[in-house]
């Protein structure tokens, strides 16, 4: 198959140059005397007649090569046999053909390249080029070829080899062929010395210096040791690497180095493809990596605005409820100014204070049902505090699950979309949970405001209970002891005061006492219809029977008012 890649390339020149109008098409004349050639050069027995045979439904014009291939495929390049022709002689025949159209030289038949030169690299430009229509060579392939004619395309120079009968040494030129290393009595090569044949049972081994030779080797044949010398090391690296290289090439079979490197830089060239292909398609891949998490980026930064907008307008309402529980506090106040004036006017109705302190007995009992419920209401304040902590710490877990589940979503590229659904059901889920406990927490803390200022109330009645009844039982037991003091009848016996200062029984510090007592008593009596004053019957009953009625202990006040002790 290598070959006949290699002879198609040299017949596609030879074909291309016998078109001369350059309209793809060729005289079946042509082609006759161009197959003639090629049966020739290739050793492949004459077939004339099967030209005529092949093309007889056309007789009308020119061949084209698609036309031409089925023939040439059949009746030459199959019939073809490797080494049974000279591949240089095939070469020459169609580069005769093309150099008459490609290779032209000036009126005085000068030219920058010889015919030969310019052959050469003919040849090397069809065995570089791709196998494609039209041939074109790669750039890596043009470097390399520019390498290879700047430097040298095969090794030669002098060597000192020592005879083999005589044993002395000579300077010989020595050219590196494929398959023999063949040595010369000077550079112009006229007179061959002796040709080293090169085979698998070859070996190049490197000697110490003797006999006043330096850098010395040595070629093994399977008949004999070739002993060489050459001027520095570098030139003998060069060419036993060189020889050896020709064995290996031997060993295995090949003709040619050029073969198998021009193969590895075809495959170096479609490795670097591939890697260039999976390089863009990665670029690519990331590049679509980066868009996708850009979205999400946009993603996150919307939901972290609504929730930024979310807690803005829990704000603005706290700050409505504040303001609504100021206002209330306002009214409560006003109504507690109120409540004070409605206190000064009724201690006008002391009359009525009997069934008031049955009413603000049954008020305080009222109150302390009251209290236990603010007490039970203060608990479910607590509790719901701590179920809001709880709905809080849920949020805060739940958007650090939302936060690593978008991590996620960046490792995790197969279950991209899936997760991406997933994602935001939950989103949508929390939403409606968030709405949700913010309406419970909204309908909780109006509760809470409600049991507070329930229990503000309460506890100022209760309060305004408390001085009243302390107020009323200070006056019922200032006024039993005031009616004892002045209302204590006088029994029999008694001895009268007199005004005669010479009666024993004068006692003036005791009359002063009573009119004093009388004179409290009607300041009292003023005071009383403003604060509170005793019950009738608890009147009646001091005033008729004295002995009955407890004498109770004076108070602090009683004894600043009344300071003059008793006889």
């Amino acid at each position: 198959m290598a070959l006949r890649k290699e002879l198609l390339k040299s017949i596609w020149y030879a074909f291309t140059a016998l078109d001369v109008e350059k309209s793809g098409k060729v005289s079946k004349s042509q082609l006759k005397v161009l197959s003639h050639n090629l049966y020739t050069v290739l050793h492949i027995p004459h077939d004339p007649v099967a030209l005529e045979e092949h093309f007889r439904d056309d007789d009308d014009g020119p061949v084209s090569s698609q036309g031409y291939m089925p023939y040439l495929n059949k009746y030459i390049l199959d019939k073809v046999e490797e080494g049974a022709f000279v591949k240089e002689h095939f070469d020459e025949l169609c580069w005769t053909l093309t150099a008459k159209k490609n290779y032209r030289a000036d009126s005085n038949g000068n030219s920058m390249l010889s015919n030969q030169d310019a052959f050469r690299l003919w040849c090397l430009f069809n065995f570089l080029s791709e196998d494609k229509y039209p041939l074109i060579m790669v750039p890596d392939e043009v470097e390399y070829l520019l390498k290879k004619v700047l430097s040298s395309m095969s090794l030669e120079g002098y060597l000192w080899k020592r005879g083999h009968l005589r044993r002395n040494w000579a300077e010989r030129w020595f050219q590196l062929q494929p398959s023999c290393l063949c040595y010369f009595g000077s550079e112009e090569c006229k007179e061959k010395r002796g040709t080293i044949p090169l085979d698998a049972h070859c070996c190049v081994e490197v000697l110490p210096d003797r006999d006043g030779k330096r850098c010395m080797f040595c070629v093994k044949t399977a008949t004999r040791t070739y002993e060489m010398s050459a001027s520095d090391t570098r030139q003998r690296q060069e060419w036993t690497a060189a020889i050896q290289m020709a064995i290996r090439l031997r060993a295995e079979g090949k003709t040619s180095l050029h073969k198998d490197l021009k193969q590895k830089r075809r495959e170096q060239r479609e490795q670097r493809e591939r890697r260039r292909a999976a390089k863009e398609e990665e670029l690519l891949r990331l590049q679509q990596l980066q868009e996708e998490k850009e979205r999400k980026l946009q993603e996150l930064e919307l939901l972290q605005e609504a929730q930024r907008q979310a807690e803005r307008l829990l704000q603005e309402e706290e700050e409505r409820r504040r303001s609504q529980h100021r206002e209330l506090q306002q009214a409560l106040e006003g109504q507690l100014r109120a409540a004070e004036q409605a206190r000064a006017s009724m201690q006008a109705e002391m009359e009525l204070k009997r069934e008031e302190a049955a009413r603000q007995q049954q008020r305080i009992r009222e109150l302390e049902e009251m209290q236990q419920r603010l007490q039970e209401a203060l608990h479910l304040e607590v509790k719901a505090r701590r179920d809001e902590e709880a709905v809080r710490l849920a949020q805060t877990r739940l958007l650090e699950e939302e936060e690593e589940k978008l991590k996620q979503l960046m490792r995790l590229k197969e279950e991209q979309e899936r997760y991406i659904e997933r994602a935001q059901q939950e989103k949508e889920e929390l939403q409606q949970e968030m709405a949700q406990q913010s309406r419970s927490l909204q309908q909780a803390q109006q509760q809470l405001e409600e049991v507070r200022h329930n229990r503000q109330r309460a506890d100022e009645d209760v309060e305004a209970a408390q001085r009243k009844l302390r107020q009323a039982s200070t006056n019922v037991k200032h006024w039993n002891v005031q009616m004892n003091r002045l209302m204590h009848p006088i029994e029999p016996g008694d001895k009268r005061p007199t005004t005669s200062s010479s009666f024993t029984g004068f006692q003036p510090p005791l009359l002063a006492r009573r009119d004093s007592s009388l004179k409290r008593l009607t300041r009292w009596g003023s005071q009383g219809s403003r604060t509170s004053s005793p019950t009738g019957s608890e009147q009646q009953k001091s005033l008729n029977g004295g002995d009955e009625a407890p004498v109770l202990a004076s108070t602090p006040q009683e004894d600043k008012l009344d300071p003059a002790p008793e006889n």
